[in-house]
């Protein structure tokens, strides 16, 4: 398990932080993306661009869940998923509760375990419940289909565990050509149940650094390419 360090406590959503004391960058390695959601994309957008720099490229629409995204890259193998409620399906059901958000807060992010088949065997053998893997797919605007495969734990422990993805292997990952710039410097969990969720998250091979808080949250911290950095919680 990666040791655990003090967090920089906000208030808000971001803020412009000074650099980084401790030196090491703290992310784990299974990070795929984490997910920014807002009330209205466009505003997302101009929020993360204001705090970093770098403004996000429109990714496309998730139908039959009622959300559209944007993307940025935030270096190898790991982006920032700005999602929000897509106008054009109005009525679709609210997982995030996104339209009750009054500023841009994290509501998740996906891990990249491997082979989700081998990964579900895994699960079951540690008696951990879960739904899937379940296909899904993503038309982007310039017309490409991305496609994966997702696995959601039936207990996320309130929203802190991730779930998890696998992308299809004719798929170019979307940290890839996302706008690049920004990096993603620092990721934790925290929570009242510490052991409990330090215990869970070494099974799963998570290696996140786990604090003790007053209520579930989620960090991360995201460096631009002017020196600007932008601090993320749930």
């Amino acid at each position: 398990m990666l040791s655990r360090r003090k967090f920089l406590v906000t208030t808000g959503a971001a803020l412009a932080l000074p650099p980084l004391s401790w030196g090491a960058v703290e992310v784990p390695s299974v990070l795929d993306h984490i997910l920014l959601g807002c009330s209205d994309l466009d505003l997302g957008i101009a929020f993360v661009e204001k705090h970093t720099g770098i403004r996000a490229a429109f990714g496309g629409v998730h139908p039959g869940r009622g959300t559209r995204n944007a993307l940025l890259s935030l270096g190898e193998k790991h982006y920032l998923e700005i999602i929000a409620p897509d106008p054009a399906q109005a009525g679709s059901s609210d997982h995030y509760g996104l339209q009750k958000l009054v500023e841009p807060r994290l509501v998740g992010w996906a891990a990249h375990p491997g082979d989700l088949n081998q990964f579900s065997t895994r699960l079951r053998d540690a008696g951990l419940a879960f739904k899937g893997p379940t296909p899904g797919s993503r038309k982007r605007p310039d017309g490409r289909l991305l496609q994966w495969k997702t696995l959601n734990l039936n207990d996320d422990q309130s929203g802190l565990l991730p779930f998890f993805i696998e992308w299809s292997t004719d798929t170019v990952h979307p940290s890839v050509d996302a706008p690049a710039g920004c990096k993603i410097v620092y990721f934790s969990m925290s929570t009242p149940s510490h052991a409990a969720l330090e215990r869970i998250s070494t099974l799963l091979d998570l290696y996140v650094p786990v604090d003790q808080s007053e209520k579930p949250q989620l960090h991360a911290r995201i460096a631009g390419p002017d020196g600007r950095a932008m601090a993320l919680t749930s």
